[in-house]
């Protein structure tokens, strides 16, 4: 039976270079964990192999790694600070890390892509089936587990500021005209408080399975996360309501496949 018990251990040993206090990191390690929880759960519903499932559970386990360094050097999130996807994969890969986790190099070219394209703006380039299939499972369960952070976790945590200032701000025109067309935000794009707040619903449109939308749907994610801020910019608070009455009738109707 395969088992990632040992593989949790080496993760824990890895975090012991880092300081479990600060609360950026103890976001990312309980992060870490949820999405391990939420690609368990989308491989169960989609009925995959134990191999499978072992796999889905590995990438989760270590899709964040570079996240800890990145903390480390620049106390930030922002992409403009570290490739945190890319310098995983360069430690896990090019280092040779990858061996405390996985001892067997029997993955080794599904678990790199994975990582590796898990915080891409669109996935692409991907031809062989089952790596293209868990490199959309931790795409999604890593939006899946940042709904639980965008419910719970203080604002000032991961966006610098608390829910006033954020649904005080106004909503950049272009990150507008793209939420309410369905489409996903451009990181590059962001300005405002309120655009990377839109941004964070917005990723919906990029869930690539029904069983994703599913949990999206069953757990009242959209209202819930819409509704956490009080608008009080006017075009903010008419912006964010049509974008969660289209965002709810798109995750009830989209027929992505299973």
């Amino acid at each position: 039976m395969l088992d990632d018990t040992a593989a949790r251990t080496a993760f824990e040993n890895y975090l012991d270079n880092y300081d479990r206090k600060n609360d950026k990191v103890k976001l990312k390690i309980a992060h870490t964990y949820g999405v391990v929880a939420q690609s368990t759960g989308i491989a169960a519903r989609k009925e995959l192999s134990e191999e499978d499932v072992f796999l889905a559970r590995i990438i989760a386990l270590l899709h964040d790694i570079g996240r800890f360094e990145q903390l480390k050097l620049y106390d930030s999130f922002l992409p403009e600070t570290m490739d945190h996807a890319a310098y995983g994969t360069r430690v896990l890969f090019q280092e040779g890390m990858i061996r405390r986790f996985v001892p067997e190099n029997t993955w080794d070219d599904i678990i790199k892509t994975a990582i590796a394209k898990h915080s891409d703006f669109a996935l692409s380039g991907i031809e062989d089936e089952r790596t293209l299939l868990h490199a959309r499972i931790i795409r999604d369960a890593d939006k899946l587990d940042n709904c639980r952070v965008k419910l719970t976790d203080p604002l000032e945590t991961f966006m610098g500021a608390g829910a006033e200032e954020i649904g005080a701000s106004a909503i950049s025109p272009k990150i507008r005209r793209d939420a309410l067309e369905g489409k996903s935000i451009l990181s590059a794009d962001r300005v405002t408080l309120m655009d990377y707040w839109v941004s964070y619903v917005a990723y919906f449109y990029d869930l690539n399975f029904r069983a994703s939308l599913d949990i999206v749907e069953e757990n009242d994610y959209v209202r819930r996360i819409i509704r956490r801020i009080p608008y009080t910019d006017p075009g903010t608070a008419e912006t964010m309501a049509e974008l969660e009455r289209r965002l709810i009738q798109y995750v009830h109707e989209a027929k992505q496949t299973d």
